[in-house]
């Protein structure tokens, strides 16, 4: 007659407790269509919103571009870029590494109108997210499915936003390392650096290429017309003096970049090195001879970037404003 075997019974408990664990963290888990239940129109009164300001403000959607990049970029997709510096808050957008940004007012836009619907459910780094996702399709870019279920952190990052995000001037490799840290391959990182196809750079940022000598490794009537665009070595950072990315399709999210950059038009340092690069150039080629490539490779790096340790559950909050952390 068999008998039981009693020393099965605690490995049964610790596999059903793994599973249950399993199960847990799965619900923690970011997922699409998060808001089905606490918020069925969520997504579509974020692109509403974002529609909205696109035809009001052109530059607004690839605003919701850049702010997705300097969020999910430092420590997690968790709208700290978003916090203002007050009660012992010191704000990521004093950085230097955010110069330039702008449109953030409009944020609250979006907020006030998810809260009119659903009060204290859509959290702010979802508004990040999502209204980069709608941005990029105002801009002729591809539509990404995105998840959601990030919730808001409590504290800004303001001391590490240099160590996180590349700077223009960095070398090629020390980009890729930053990238490699969120799990980007070499070629995501080149198809990323795509989203430098739309906006414009102001002059601060490019004039060390054209004074007191031009860069060699520029264009020569290319560089002629920057000069144009920023005629002294010294502009001054709150003038509006800037050159579009790219002349041709400036407000168009597509593989005109890596034409340019190919053409030695290249604006900032960190798009040039793309092609004078080894590791890199290939996939230049590639992306400037296929723009629906492009599309499929900047697709999943941008969901890559959008799921980088994004704080979920009891980790974060849902902020009331997007500006500050609930008060207690």
């Amino acid at each position: 007659m068999a008998t039981t075997n009693h020393h099965s019974c605690p490995c049964f408990l610790l596999l059903f407790s793994l599973i249950l664990f399993q199960f847990h963290l799965g619900k923690c888990d970011l997922q699409p269509d998060y808001y089905s239940q606490s918020c069925p129109q969520a997504e579509a009164i974020i692109e509403r919103e974002v529609t909205n300001l696109y035809h009001k403000h052109g530059n607004t959607a690839v605003s919701w571009v850049r702010n997705l990049f300097h969020d999910c970029m430092v420590k997690s997709c968790d709208a700290s870029l978003l916090l203002e510096t007050v009660n012992g808050i010191t704000s990521e957008k004093t950085s230097e590494r955010s110069f330039g940004m702008r449109n953030f007012k409009y944020v609250q836009t979006i907020k006030a109108a998810l809260e009119l619907e659903c009060p204290l459910k859509v959290s702010c780094a979802d508004i990040v997210a999502l209204s980069a996702r709608d941005g990029m399709v105002m801009l002729g870019g591809p539509r990404i499915e995105m998840k959601t279920g990030r919730m808001d952190s409590r504290e800004s990052y303001a001391t590490v936003v240099e160590d996180s995000i590349p700077n223009h001037n960095d070398s090629i490799s020390l980009v890729l390392s930053r990238f490699e840290s969120i799990g980007l391959d070499v070629e995501g990182v080149v198809a990323l650096l795509g989203a430098h196809s739309v906006g414009r750079v102001h002059c601060v940022n490019l004039v060390h290429r054209l004074y007191p000598t031009v860069d060699p490794t520029l264009d020569p009537d290319y560089a002629e017309y920057l000069k144009g665009r920023c005629p002294t070595p010294t502009p001054d950072p709150k003038a509006v003096f800037y050159a579009r990315n790219d002349r041709e399709t400036p407000m168009i999210l597509d593989n005109m970049y890596y034409k340019n950059l190919l053409g030695h038009k290249g604006l900032l340092i960190v798009d040039q090195q793309l092609v004078s690069d080894p590791t890199t150039a290939p996939f230049v080629q590639k992306f400037a001879d296929d723009n629906d490539y492009f599309f499929e490779q900047f697709t999943k790096a941008v969901l890559l970037l959008s799921e980088n340790n994004p704080l979920t559950g009891d980790q974060g909050e849902i902020r009331k404003d997007c500006r500050y952390v609930n008060s207690i």
